[in-house]
């Protein structure tokens, strides 16, 4: 199986330049670095097999959250991940189209499963990255497809963004992720949204308790602070535009990205990344660019040893 290039990879950060993890500052991936509380679990959560008024309690917050229609469903998932590596299997294998770069577990999930994967139309299925990561752009509302996936793992920074809406208009499903935005990537925690019947045949590709009662918990209390939310789109709004500040202050030129994440173009990005990595700080570059690379915003705690290798 080929290997798939991912922020967080730490551990090989750490073997090559060394260090403990608590040695590092990592901004290779688009988490929020201050995330939600977590709330005291009731000892249930963890004890027993999560039961159906949990499930619902948190399916409740999420189409509250998210403003989801009422005619569509909603599925919580152990991750938007688990769910990428099944969807293709909703259809036939055909060709789908998937716009790069981008995320790359959509295009290995869809060529595992015999799909013929295309940058461009014409397709019978569609895969748009909502806003696209790394390079933050929108798309416009697709139009009708045959499958058609809408990963708006990062999209919960614009809320007004999203195309949540359209769902169950046609063969549309719109992938949610709870670790970007509420910085708990651990806790294994998505949602996809769309028409009954294949979130139905999703559901039983991925099991019975397929969300665990701890996520179910923290995932209902968290969708249902919206307050927090609004604060922490502002703080993360103002942590970007500081961290371009540094970036384009060091020589770098900004090129995209979104709240979680900055795309800049420098010289040598693997030349820039091995500079920070002197000073312990992991980023993220690309096979496809010797010129990009991708921060995420450092902890409260961070930013003045970014400040001190930019210097």
């Amino acid at each position: 199986m080929t290997a798939r290039d991912h922020g967080g990879d730490l551990d090989a950060a750490r073997a090559r330049f060394a260090g403990s993890r608590a040695d590092w500052l990592d901004l290779s991936t688009g988490i929020n670095p201050v995330p939600y509380p977590l709330p005291d679990l009731p000892p249930e959560a963890w004890t027993a097999l999560p039961d159906a008024g949990a499930r619902a309690a948190l399916i409740d917050a999420a189409r509250r959250f998210w403003n989801v229609p009422e005619e569509a469903a909603i599925l919580p998932v152990p991750g938007a991940s688990a769910a990428i590596a099944q969807i293709p299997r909703l259809a036939p294998p055909a060709s789908v189209e998937i716009p790069g770069p981008t995320y790359n577990e959509h295009a290995a999930a869809f060529e595992r499963h015999r799909w013929q994967v295309r940058a461009e139309g014409p397709a019978r299925g569609l895969v748009l990255v909502h806003p696209n990561n790394p390079t933050g752009a929108f798309h416009p509302a697709p139009a009708p497809h045959g499958l058609t996936v809408i990963d708006e793992s990062f999209c919960d920074v614009a809320p007004e963004r999203s195309h949540v809406g359209l769902c169950p208009r046609f063969d549309l499903l719109v992938l949610k992720s709870f670790g970007k935005f509420w910085g708990l990537a651990g806790l294994r925690l998505g949602f996809v949204i769309g028409a009954e019947k294949p979130l139905q045949r999703l559901s039983e590709m991925l099991g019975p308790w397929a969300v665990s009662g701890p996520a179910l918990a923290a995932g209902t209390a968290a969708l249902s602070d919206p307050a927090w939310a609004t604060r922490t789109r502002a703080r993360l709004t103002a942590d970007a535009a500081r961290l371009d500040a540094l970036m384009t202050g060091a020589g770098a030129d900004l090129s995209g990205g979104s709240a979680l994440f900055r795309l800049y173009e420098v010289p040598d990005a693997a030349r820039m990344q091995q500079h920070l990595a002197g000073h312990h700080i992991w980023s993220r570059i690309f096979p496809w660019s010797r010129h990009a690379i991708r921060l995420g915003l450092p902890a409260p705690s961070g930013w003045a040893r970014l400040e001190e290798a930019l210097s």
